[in-house]
């Protein structure tokens, strides 16, 4: 039961999603969507050949409310760099090393970094384990290395592995 269960998580999220955008509960719209909805959650099977197993939900909100609060701030570091145009930014890459090995760890890593403002290239190395990290303001290396270290990866190691 809780297989089928945890199958129709995503059907019932592509429903959801299907009737906000038609913007109508009809009869037609409940139905051509569930069908399009269990199709494609049963087609994209085949897509996620390692499933997900992540635990620990309230370390899995402070992360978030963490994310939130990091991108807020970013948001308004980099508006103020650009409105008052300050000359002693100094952009630079630095190499951070990452010990988590799951992969959907490693995705919400890398989505997390994309949305913060400031952060413009990232890569990982996965044989060598190291996250090279453009910053737009990169004053202080050990505070960047701290932040992704111990803000994000040790929560999202909790959360996946």
């Amino acid at each position: 039961m809780k297989r089928v269960l945890n199958w129709l998580y995503l059907p019932t999220m592509l429903l959801g999603l299907w009737l906000l955008l038609n913007d109508s509960l009809s009869v037609g719209n409940i139905v051509l969507g569930g069908v399009l909805a269990l199709f494609f959650g049963w087609a994209s099977q085949a897509l996620r050949p390692l499933r997900a197993r992540p635990g620990k939900p309230l370390v899995a909100l402070k992360l978030i409310w963490r994310v939130a609060v990091d991108v807020l701030n970013s948001n308004i570091e980099v508006a103020r760099i650009i409105w008052v145009g300050r000359n002693e930014i100094s952009p630079g890459f630095i190499k951070i090393p990452i010990t988590m090995k799951d992969p959907h760890g490693l995705a919400a890593l890398s989505c997390i970094i994309t949305y913060t403002p400031g952060t413009v290239w990232s890569e990982l190395a996965e044989e060598e384990g190291l996250l090279t990290l453009h910053v737009l303001d990169l004053k202080d290396e050990a505070y960047w290395i701290h932040k992704i270290q111990y803000d994000y990866e040790r929560p999202l190691k909790e959360i996946f592995e």
